[in-house]
């Protein structure tokens, strides 16, 4: 019934975007979705990263069967493009193979399968999907944020940046003299960072197969919500960025062609008119919350995947300074808003306690804090970087370590094993 209802709503959800999408003259996520089961995909990676999530609930030979059928149909799909001379210019070359197999599976669990194995692999297929669909939403909500709100808060945000010394000129100065090389590395982490999503989260579903069902909470959950609920707050806090609100992306809406030589002076912020193609998405920044995502997930797993797990923070972290995307308040309010979501998740999975409702209320409202600061103090902050900049900081890590010692009460270190004592023997 919960998974019914959550079908439904989710259903619900798209449909509205793609109406309101439909309003501005744009294709929504569903349109979207559906073009790429014959066009050349704009999400080839992510469409194969989909699959291998639906996969964990397949046997061994029935993943080795659905990876050779997928490359078959691309290779099919290539082979007729190829024929009749269709270059793709817009798109991968790859992708629509993962999604006819994740559709394949769809009508096999309901024609094929019954009862408990039915629900797992149309899980999976769900699981599968969610993860495309969720970009497609995302992208759509990017959108409408640049059409719904005309002006942005990029001068409020500067200036409260402040308060942290800019990091975004400094760390763009950084990434700018490390030339060709250190961006690559810096692009190809943020552009994929839903495959490290995919490669950690697949570590956590290793065992659907054998168990035949899901672990109760998983990084998939948390990355999804996030990608929901972030949107919703660009349009309370729209935010373009430096690098266009102050640099040579904005054109002649920036501000000034500044970044990141030279941070903006300390003036009263106004409402920045700005275009209506430019998303919103600063404010908090979302590649931070996965990544912070990503980077708990990961504790739990061997070693290499919690190396991997913290240089993907740290390199999400560089790469959304580094090219002028976001503001250093943007990252501090992004570690807030997804230890708050991961709280909240982990609370309602395992039943709402004291702990748990603390932490999400106490979470929720330093994020909250964060917010209207930057909005109606970020003068006082640029003013006072002295006491601003390290109460920031603090509130952060306050988050942060109520969420890793409430984390502890919540997985509790397994007792020793206590060996039997030995009997004396009977005279």
């Amino acid at each position: 019934m919960l998974w019914g209802m959550a079908g439904v709503t989710g259903l619900g959800f798209l449909i509205a975007l793609e109406i309101a999408a439909r309003r501005y003259g744009l294709p929504g996520p569903i349109t979207n979705q559906a073009r790429e089961v014959i066009f050349a995909p704009k999400s080839g990676f992510l469409l194969y990263a989909g699959m291998a999530l639906m996969m964990v609930v397949l046997t061994r030979r029935q993943r080795f069967i659905a990876a050779g059928a997928a490359i078959g149909i691309d290779v099919a799909f290539f082979l007729v493009r190829w024929a009749f001379d269709a270059k793709v210019t817009d798109g991968h070359p790859f992708g629509n193979g993962a999604l006819w197999v994740i559709l394949g599976h769809a009508v096999i669990a309901i024609t094929r399968r019954t009862g408990r194995e039915r629900v797992l692999l149309l899980k999976g297929v769900g699981l599968g999907l969610l993860l495309v669909t969720g970009r497609k939403t995302g992208d759509t909500w990017l959108l409408i944020t640049s059409k719904i709100r005309p002006t942005t808060l990029d001068q409020h945000v500067a200036t409260a940046d402040h308060a942290l010394a800019n990091p975004s000129w400094l760390v763009g100065r950084i990434v700018t003299a490390t030339g060709p090389i250190g961006a690559h590395v810096l692009g190809a982490v943020y552009v994929q960072l839903a495959v490290a999503a995919v490669i950690v989260a697949l570590y956590q579903l290793r065992n659907v197969a054998i168990e035949r069902r899901f672990p109760r909470h998983h990084l998939v959950r948390t990355f999804l919500v996030i990608g929901l609920v972030g949107p919703a707050i660009y349009m309370i806090f729209p935010v373009v960025g430096p690098v266009f609100a102050y640099g040579a992306e904005g054109g002649h809406w920036a501000v000034a062609n500044v970044w990141p030589n030279t941070p903006p002076p300390i003036n009263a912020p106004h409402h920045l008119p700005f275009d209506e193609i430019t998303p919103r998405n600063c404010m908090p920044s979302l590649h931070t919350a996965w990544a912070t995502a990503i980077f708990i997930h990961s504790r739990k797993g061997p070693r290499i995947l919690r190396f991997a797990g913290t240089f993907w923070l740290i390199a999400t972290l560089g790469a959304t300074l580094g090219f002028g995307y976001h503001y250093g308040v943007d990252l501090v309010a992004g570690v807030v808003f997804a230890l708050t979501i991961e709280a909240a998740l982990r609370s309602l999975d395992r039943g709402w306690d004291r702990s748990g409702i603390q932490l999400v209320i106490y979470s929720a409202t330093v994020f909250a804090a964060l917010l209207v600061s930057y909005r109606y103090l970020p003068v006082q902050m640029a003013n006072h970087p002295t006491v601003f900049g390290p109460l920031l900081i603090l509130a952060m890590a306050s988050v942060v370590h109520g969420y890793v010692q409430t984390a502890k009460l919540w997985d509790p270190k397994a007792a020793p094993a206590r060996h039997a004592e030995p009997q004396p023997e009977l005279a």
